[in-house]
């Protein structure tokens, strides 16, 4: 199903409060300036900008990870589909859509009731529980999870499942470094690094079923 070309629907879900956040997208006024989706709480924001070379740069919170994502979609792609899901690159789960009204609603209607059934099974009783405040630290309640995720990365790699900017897939030289809130891998070569959190205990765990890793 091709959409109308003047409009999409774009939405985030807050981190925070756990609200759908939604709003139309018209691509002529996106191309003049950024959209900016704000939470009525007042704690995350989701950007749309449109960049020179006709791609969509999209920055969403996300529910589980201490920091942003940040995408680059085609055009097309973004005003086009039904329904365009953006996932969170260490649990999989839905973080942002865009698409046709009802199918988005429909998506974070289902999205909901997976991260429910998440925090029901991990013991918390809000999303604002899943998050770090006022500069306190939650530590993992596994004392075996940074020896876990360390050994998902090494197997990862043997694999040749960690993806870089390098030119040529597997020439990429990593090295990973412990930080205060994750681990982090970089490409010595590239310079292409991300950080997997470990101040959270559902983002640790998430990692932990990941199939690749992809470096920016």
């Amino acid at each position: 199903m091709v959409l109308n070309p003047k409009q999409t629907t774009v939405a985030y879900r807050c981190p925070h409060c756990g609200a759908g956040i939604m709003s139309l997208v018209d691509p002529f006024l996106l191309s003049a300036d950024m959209v900016k989706l704000k939470c009525d709480c007042g704690k995350s924001e989701m950007s749309v900008v449109y960049s020179n070379d006709g791609k969509i740069r999209i920055t969403v919170p996300c529910i589980f990870c201490p920091n942003p994502h940040s995408f680059v979609v085609n055009s097309s792609v973004f005003f086009g589909k039904e329904l365009f899901v953006l996932p969170c690159p260490y649990s999989d789960m839905t973080i942002a859509m865009t698409g046709d009204v009802n199918s988005v609603k429909a998506e974070l209607a289902r999205s909901e009731l997976e991260l429910l059934n998440i925090l029901e099974e991990n013991g918390l009783d809000s999303f604002e529980a899943l998050h770090v405040s006022d500069g306190e630290r939650r530590e993992l309640t596994d004392p075996q999870i940074f020896d876990i995720i360390m050994f998902v990365i090494k197997d990862l790699d043997a694999e040749g499942k960690i993806y870089c900017r390098c030119e040529n897939e597997g020439e990429g030289d990593f090295e990973v470094e412990v930080l205060d809130d994750g681990i982090k891998v970089s490409c010595k070569r590239c310079g292409a690094s991300r950080v997997i959190p470990t101040d959270g205990l559902l983002a640790a765990n998430a990692f932990l079923n990941a199939d690749s890793l992809t470096l920016e």
